[in-house]
Formats: structure tokens, C-alpha cells, sequence
């Protein structure tokens, strides 16, 4: 499903009205009325309800005094708070209109505590006051509405957004509307996935307002949010005659003295998202650990560092035990050891099977990005904002400030398949295309979740599926596991291995 920008669903709208044909004022009534449908929907018939309706001025507002003639017709009781009568267009054609029908009007002037005092009475307030049209801080007298409606309202829907939240970068404008429900028209807008708007959005719901499907395909829109759908069509499929072989052998270079747990929690996710064999190279002297903590999946010790890290001296026995794996995961828990550094720029050049780069592997590329560089097969990379802004080189804020931005641009810099971690993960390609993943909670903020992702995506190369989609159904499933286990076990006490053993059953769902 697209996500669009303020601007890309202008254009959108322009087409459908100039090159199609289709009247603007169409668009509005189609809007209004199946917005109608929805709260219907959602909260049961309207008849006899009171709903308070506030209208901006622009089209958005515009929307609201269609939704308010529908509500009406259906037996709702409703009163209706104009900011502004210098009303244009579309929107103004609809005032006249619900003069016409004598609904309930009030025009805010001064005393906006008083003026609108009936909507704390109301059974739900309807937010038709910016939509995607906000381009500033708010100001009086809407910020002094919202803190009202926030405060008052018993339910709120808003109106393609919440009032108050950047519908690009999901960036509270100063305060804004906390919505019960957001039906968002035509398509969805970013800033509905993205925090901290996402937390004002409330349910959200896509009603389709007439747009020709030929102008949405044709438009240039790279965002995209991860649906359910199309994250089924990759699981990869079972056939009786299937066998170990048959699913792909991952290969984990991972795991330290205090850090053993990373590279465990990697190989059993690998396992319990389908891999059908996993082998984890550790530093010699812990293999003995290794081999008491894993069961199923195998390990290879290697050379070490006086540390207990992965040394240089690995290298050669890595390359040989590359020999029939499928994909290969660098990073959970290998430290940044000098020499551990040292095996990595000399590996990753010869690696010539799917790579995935996670953890310390990324905090060492961020010291010298010349083995990205000269990489010679497909590569994931899976920072959290921190390594991220380690590998670009700018402050964790200014990722999280433009995180699409942040993971297009290493995607593209270096030609790979980027996955920024965090709240709304996101995945970037080096075409400019990204995906957002709408599954997970905040339980997940927990030590070794990363290293679970990191052996769910590595499994899924390791099955066969190109990085971009590794990452797709990787981050999906986890996200999933993470919301199967808080529904068990609750999020505050949600620990890692608690994901790992609900990626089958997460995989079972779809």
C-alpha cells in the first residue's frame, strides 16, 4: 500500500480533476460521505448520537461540512464550529449547502471556551480542521480547539489527519489532535506511520474517493507501507519432497567473551524462521558455551583474538567453511577488536554468497567503509539510528529527524538494501523505493531483539529470497513475533529469546 506525501496526493487530485475530468467538488462529496460510512462503521448507528464537527477553511474543512450533511441525514444530532465563513471552492459550495439545510452552524470568533462549549457534550468530535493542508506551527485560535478537544472529546475522528501533525514527516506542528480513529482519502499519508504523529492517529482507515486507479500506478510515490498481503506472497513454500538442503544454510560470524547471547539469539531465530541449517563460527575458546547453549544448530570454532574475539587468523578456515552455505549474517556481538576489524575488511570482499551485516560489523564499517565498498555480492545492512549515524557520519537525531532520508541515502550510496531499526522500521533500496513495517510495540525496546532480526532476515536469504525481500517479510515477521509474545507475556518484561520462539508461530499466522 502507498504511502503519499502532502504534495504527491495534490497531484493526484489535480489529475483526476484536470486530465479526468472528475469535478473537485466530487471528490469532496465522495470524501464526506464514505467518511460518514466509516464512523458509522466504527461506532454503531448514528441517529439520536450528538457530533460536534469542527471545520477549517480549506478543503479539509470542506470534507467536514459533507460529513456533517451525512451524519445529519442519517438521524444524527450535530452542531457545527466554522474557524473562518472566507471559505472557497469546493468547500464553499458545500457551506452553502448546509445553510441551505439549515444545519447547526457556529462561526468561532473570540471566546472559543465558550463558543464551543457543546462539543464537550458531544458523543464524538469530528477533526476536519487542517488535513493535509498544515504547512506551520499551530496558532490561536486552533491550538487553544485542539488542547480542547484533546481534553473534552469522549471520541475523536479526524479527517485525512489528525490537526496538527506533518503529514509527511508525522512532526507535531506545536499540539495537535488525538485521535480515536483517522480516515485518511485516497491514499495514506506518511506522516500517519511515522512518530511521534503515528501515536496521535489512533485507528486508521482508507476510504477510497474516486481517484482513477491508472493516475495512482502512474505516480511517482517510492513509499510504501508493508501489508499482511503482500508479506504472505514470500514465505517460501513447502513441498512434500522438501529436505534440509532444500531451505538454505545460513552462516553466523558472531559471538565474544560477555556477548555469546547475540550470536544465539541470531541462530534460533534462524532456525524458527525456516533455515533448514545453521552453523555459527565463535572464537575457539567458546565453543564449549556455545555448544551447551545451542541444540539444534551447529558451531565452528575459530581462531581468536587474546580477547576471545574473531581474529585475521580465521579468515582462511571462514572461507572454506563458506563452501556450501547460502547466505552468510556478520556482526552480533564480534566487538570492534582491532584484529577483529582487520578479519572483516579482508573478508567481506571475498564473500561472494548474500551477506547480511548487523551490530559490530556495522560499528566497524563505520571506521572504514572501503570493504562496502568493494563488496562483490548482495548485502543487508541493519542499523539502529545509532549505527546509522555512526555509518553517515551525523548525529542519531538528524537520522531520526528524516529517517527515510537517512536510510535512501546509504542505500543508495553504497548499492544495498537498508534496514533502519526502530519504531516504523524502515526498508530502503538503492531504486529510491522504501518500505515501512507497521507491526511491532514498544516491548521490543529490549537487549538482543536486533540480534533475533538479524537471524530471521539472514534465514530468509539463506532460503533463497533477494535481500529486499529478506528484509520485507524478516522485519514484518519480527514485528509480528514481538506483538504474539506481548500478548502472552506483556510488554514491560518481553525479553528477546521470548521473539525467537514466536517467529514460527508468527509464520504459522501467515
Amino acid at each position: 500500500m502507498r504511502l503519499a506525501t502532502a504534495a504527491q496526493m495534490r497531484e493526484l487530485d489535480r489529475r483526476a480533476i484536470e486530465e479526468f475530468g472528475i469535478p473537485g467538488v466530487v471528490l469532496m462529496e465522495n470524501a464526506g460521505r464514505d467518511v460518514a460510512g466509516e464512523i458509522a462503521h466504527a461506532y454503531g448507528p448514528v441517529a439520536g448520537k450528538k457530533f460536534a464537527v469542527f471545520c477549517g477553511k480549506g478543503n479539509n474543512g470542506g470534507d467536514g461540512l459533507v460529513i456533517a450533511r451525512h451524519l445529519h441525514n442519517r438521524g444524527a444530532k450535530l452542531k457545527i464550529f466554522l474557524f473562518s465563513e472566507d471559505m472557497k471552492g469546493d468547500a464553499l459550495t458545500n457551506l452553502g449547502i448546509a445553510r441551505k439545510m439549515s444545519l447547526d452552524i457556529k462561526v468561532i470568533s473570540s471566546d472559543l471556551r465558550a463558543e464551543t462549549s457543546d462539543a464537550a457534550h458531544a458523543d464524538l468530535v469530528i477533526d476536519a480542521i487542517f488535513g493535509t493542508g498544515l504547512s506551520s506551527e499551530i496558532t490561536e485560535p486552533y491550538k487553544a480547539a485542539i488542547l480542547m478537544i484533546n481534553a473534552n472529546a469522549r471520541r475523536v475522528v479526524s479527517v485525512d489527519m489528525p490537526s496538527g501533525v506533518d503529514s509527511d514527516s508525522g512532526r507535531i506542528m506545536g499540539s495537535a489532535v488525538n485521535a480515536s480513529l483517522t480516515v485518511t482519502l485516497g491514499l495514506p499519508k506518511r506522516g500517519l506511520y511515522f512518530y511521534p504523529g503515528a501515536q496521535n492517529a489512533g485507528d486508521i482507515r482508507v476510504v477510497d474517493i474516486g481517484i482513477p486507479s491508472g493516475a495512482v500506478e502512474e505516480a511517482d510515490i517510492p513509499a510504501s507501507l508493508l501489508t499482511r498481503e503482500q508479506v504472505k506472497g514470500l514465505v517460501p513454500a513447502r513441498l512434500p519432497d522438501s529436505n534440509k538442503g532444500t531451505f538454505g544454510h545460513l552462516l553466523m560470524l558472531a559471538g565474544s567473551a560477555g556477548k555469546t547471547g547475540a550470536a544465539v539469539l541470531g541462530a534460533m531465530a534462524a532456525l524458527r524462521a525456516g533455515a533448514g541449517l545453521v552453523t555459527v563460527g565463535v572464537p575457539e575458546s567458546l565453543n564449549d558455551v556455545f555448544e551447551e547453549k545451542l541444540t539444534e544448530e551447529m558451531t565452528v570454532p575459530l581462531p581468536e583474538t587474546p580477547e576471545r574475539t574473531l581474529s585475521s587468523g580465521a579468515l582462511d578456515k571462514i572461507l572454506d567453511i563458506l563452501e556450501g552455505k547460502t547466505a552468510v549474517a556478520i556482526g552480533p556481538g564480534l566487538t570492534t577488536n582491532k584484529d577483529t576489524a582487520k578479519l572483516v575488511a579482508e573478508l567481506l570482499p571475498r564473500i561472494k554468497i548474500p551477506m547480511l551485516i548487523d551490530a559490530d560489523g556495522l560499528n566497524i564499517l563505520s571506521l572504514d567503509e572501503t570493504p562496502l565498498k568493494n563488496v562483490k555480492a548482495p548485502v543487508v545492512l541493519t542499523p539502529h539510528p545509532g549505527e546509522m549515524g555512526r555509518l553517515l557520519g551525523v548525529l542519531t537525531r538528524e537520522v531520526q529527524a528524516d529517517r527515510p532520508k537517512a536510510a535512501l541515502e546509504l542505500a543508495q550510496e553504497y548499492g544495498v538494501t537498508v534496514v533502519l531499526k526502530g519504531a516504523r522500521t524502515l526498508i530502503a533500496g538503492p531504486s529510491g523505493d522504501f518500505y515501512v513495517n507497521p507491526t511491532g510495540n514498544p516491548g521490543m525496546a529490549t537487549a538482543g531483539t536486533g540480534d533475533v532480526l538479524t537471524g530471521i532476515i539472514g534465514s530468509f536469504m539463506a532460503q533463497g529470497l533477494s535481500g529486499m525481500d529478506a528484509a520485507k517479510i524478516g522485519v514484518y515477521v519480527h514485528g509480528m513475533a514481538g506483538d504474539i509474545a506481548a500478548a502472552d507475556k506483556g510488554q514491560a518484561g518481553l525479553v528477546a529469546g521470548d521473539l525467537a520462539g514466536a517467529v514460527a508461530y508468527a509464520l504459522k499466522t501467515l
